[in-house]
């Protein structure tokens, strides 16, 4: 049963007042904390605000639903000076409605604002089933397809369904399109990697920036670099200016940065692209999961090699993080180290897939770790990566690296033979004459290829159109109680057709 705003809250002066209480409550809590990080249940949140406050929890529900009324009753336009307010309603309002998939955390001096650390609270999503079980609420057939769900075992777990096919697919293609190396040893053989062990080690370091002197001068146009983090980018962007390895490579290319602030990252994108437009070139480094290696392409000459420098792994000590892992040891039984691999091949896939974009794209992937080299973390990665993996790709040093590097880009610059094309494409007879046609795997290598927009441009990394392969998972539902099951024979086959 729907259930309706409660009396108590439904007069403005009522309303207001409650909402005086969540905030000094909240207050209260933060500067309580007698240590670094704490965390609590949702339902132990409201029963301690229901024993401070002798309010109601029930009417915390409609925080935000009340708000936003009040606000429009008073013809409020200025929303952006009551953010503050609108994030506590959120808060609470999230709190009262899920019992379970979400923990409070509270840390004494975390940071939401780059730099600034202070006391937070926060509301921190466990469970990512929650977000898409109105999907299969609402849908019988649901199709879930990337070129990052790999490996396909794990999703289900994760978003709570059982999925009727998995499908695992080649990335359709005319030619070798990628070239996915492995550097696991600098110029002079000392290991390569990000591990906390070794990280800091000057060696290490100057082997990166190496590395990227390099692979500057092999790679015309456009050459993207992501770190694993912002801190780590600085401290090496530092240590190579001092040695002067940087003024070397900036003799090659210009140089631009991604940094925490959005205008920044806006402006050196747009010269970035403009030095590979005149014929200068140019290097972008990033940070995996920041905004770049999120949304933003490196297609045709702004990309034409990306290199992963090290693992991309969260964070461990981050408390929303533990709170994460434990919550999905405890009810999907997924062992913490399983979950951080996944997670951080999966961030390293959409890193290095950001370079290719089209049906006639191309780019070198250059994974810059020791750890890349093992069976188990090379394994997870998709398998439009791992078609091209071959051995003569695995263990390289930066010498042999840029050879395979400088060999590839040598080939792929030479134009395109049009028969070939013609292979994986469909014409638009083919493409938009009668029904999408259901399709087994087999098949799939050729029909997916022919997705692609009216622009050319696919929507996102691995998945669109020619770009790499397909990977998917089809959910349907259960019979409804009275009907027949279908046969397995006859349950609908996943369609590429769009």
């Amino acid at each position: 049963a729907e259930e309706h705003m409660p009396g108590n809250i439904r007069k403005a002066k009522h309303f207001v007042a409650m909402l005086n209480g969540v905030v000094q409550f909240l207050r209260q809590k933060l500067a309580g904390l007698q240590q670094d990080a704490d965390t609590e249940t949702p339902a132990m949140f409201l029963h301690r605000f229901e024993s401070a406050t002798l309010l109601d929890p029930r009417a915390l529900k409609f925080t935000y639903s009340r708000l936003n009324s009040l606000l429009r009753t008073l013809e409020v336009t200025q929303l952006d000076e009551h953010n503050a307010l609108q994030d506590v309603a959120d808060l609470v309002t999230l709190v009262a409605s899920y019992a379970e998939g979400f923990s409070i955390v509270l840390e004494r001096n975390g940071s939401l604002i780059p730099g600034v650390y202070e006391p937070v609270i926060q509301l921190a999503c466990l469970d990512a089933s929650l977000a898409i079980a109105p999907v299969f609420e609402r849908f019988d057939s649901v199709v879930i397809t990337s070129g990052t769900l790999s490996p396909l075992d794990l999703y289900p777990k994760l978003l709570g369904f059982d999925p009727v096919t998995k499908v695992a697919l080649d990335m359709s293609t005319y030619r070798a399109c990628i070239l996915p190396v492995v550097v696991t040893r600098g110029a002079d053989q000392a290991q390569l990697s990000t591990r906390f062990e070794v990280r800091e080690d000057p060696g290490v370091v100057r082997n990166y920036g190496e590395l990227l002197l390099e692979l500057s001068a092999a790679v015309p146009d456009g050459l993207v670099c992501f770190f694993t983090s912002y801190m780590y980018m600085e401290r090496a962007v530092s240590a190579w200016h001092e040695s002067g390895l940087l003024d070397k490579v900036l003799e090659r290319k210009l140089v631009f940065i991604e940094t925490k602030d959005v205008v920044e990252t806006t402006l050196a994108l747009n010269n970035f692209k403009r030095a590979c437009d005149c014929g200068r070139g140019a290097v972008f480094l990033s940070v995996a999961r920041g905004k770049v290696a999120e949304g933003i392409d490196f297609d045709r000459h702004y990309g034409r090699c990306v290199v992963l420098m090290g693992v991309p792994y969260q964070y461990t000590l981050s408390h929303v993080l533990r709170e994460r892992l434990d919550y999905l040891r405890r009810k999907f039984q997924i062992r913490p180290e399983d979950f951080l691999t996944f997670d951080a091949l999966r961030q390293s896939a959409q890193c290095v897939g950001r370079v290719l974009r089209s049906k006639s794209d191309y780019g070198a992937m250059v994974f810059a770790d020791s750890r890349y080299n093992r069976r188990d973390k090379r394994s997870k990665l998709p398998k439009w990566i791992q078609q091209f993996l071959g051995p003569g790709h695995l263990n390289q040093s930066t010498d042999g690296a840029v050879d395979l590097v400088r060999g590839f880009l040598r080939t792929m610059a030479q134009p395109i033979p049009e028969a070939q094309m013609r292979e994986i494409l469909l014409d638009q007879a083919q493409a938009r004459g009668g029904p999408a046609h259901a399709i087994d795997a087999p098949q799939a290598r050729t029909t997916a290829a022919a997705a692609t927009p009216s622009d050319g441009k696919a929507e996102s990394a691995p998945g669109a159109a020619e770009a790499p392969a397909v990977e998917a998972l089809f959910r349907q539902s259960p019979p409804a109680p009275g009907t027949s099951a279908v046969s397995e024979a006859k349950r609908p086959r996943i369609e590429f057709l769009s």
